[in-house]
């Protein structure tokens, strides 16, 4: 298939699948999602995404209609059944269906998953970054359905020909971006904003730390501010689907580029790790 879509147990391509207009996703944005990339049809970090996403559930006491170990298979079923094995793997909970009311639903959750092709970039392009003010909510660290912040903060990157868009609080405290987590490297070092409520514990994140520390590298999870963003010697960009990117441009001004050589260390270290990882 070119495209699959699942939606409680029904299967089809993603143009031809749809939900019941009570599903509290409609109403309410009433869910959580994890996605990442998939090589050679092997699902890459797959263990760390699902606790992630059961995680968020019971932030948010939604009841999971399966368990890790079933979720897991039904992906690796599901992922069989594509034409091609490099793909971006979604999947969702959200909380019922059910008439629109601001009380939790009673019945059981809905469970989506989306497969589309996708290939993973290999960070060599630099990308161009803005930043704006984060208005966001504060429960940042649950990766919930509402993201019209953040849907927002993406199309304004777009409107000024940028690719991520960077949030900071009022302060100048910079915390992550519009979908992606953003960090520097400060004298040899990596910096990067700790995991309270007001950013996301990006699993790429988490890969770019231990791969610093294992690279003989000195992390430091500790706020930066915009200030401290422009003068860094690098600016690195991490997600699911861009493991590992590096800016040279935030709000027209050039940045970065100052420890060339331990960008492209990490960067290459990184990418090996998910080639090693997703080897057939």
């Amino acid at each position: 298939m070119k495209t699959l879509g699942y939606y409680n147990g029904k299967y089809g391509e993603l143009e031809d699948m749809s939900i019941p207009m009570n599903d509290r996703v409609c109403w309410f944005g009433d869910g959580v999602y994890d996605a990442g990339p998939c090589r050679n049809y092997r699902i890459f970090a797959l263990d760390e995404h699902i606790d992630r996403f059961f995680n968020s559930a019971g932030l948010l006491k939604i009841k999971m209609p399966v368990t890790k170990d079933e979720l897991k298979k039904l992906l690796q079923e599901m992922v069989l059944k594509m034409d091609t094995g490099d793909l971006f793997v979604y999947y969702q909970v959200t909380r019922g269906t059910g008439p629109r009311a601001h009380i939790f639903t009673e019945g059981p959750s809905n469970l989506w998953i989306s497969l589309t092709p996708a290939k993973l970039s290999d960070g060599t392009k630099p990308l161009k970054l803005i930043t704006t003010e984060d208005t966001r909510f504060f429960h940042c660290n649950i990766k919930t359905l509402n993201l019209i912040p953040s849907v927002m903060a993406a199309q304004k990157a777009e409107e000024a020909g940028c690719d991520e868009a960077v949030f900071y609080r009022p302060g100048g405290r910079v915390t992550e971006c519009a979908h992606s987590n953003v960090h520097i490297i400060q004298d040899g070092m990596l910096r990067t904003a700790p995991t309270d409520n007001l950013i996301l514990p990006g699993i790429a994140r988490a890969h770019l730390i231990r791969m610093c520390k294992k690279l003989g590298y000195t992390v430091n999870e500790t706020p930066f501010t915009l200030e401290e963003l422009f003068d860094a010697e690098e600016v690195i960009v991490t997600s699911s689907s861009k493991l590992c990117m590096h800016a040279d441009m935030i709000d027209g001004r050039p940045v970065g580029g100052k420890q060339p050589e331990m960008m492209e260390t990490i960067r290459k270290a990184l990418l090996d790790e998910f080639y090693d990882a997703t080897a057939e």
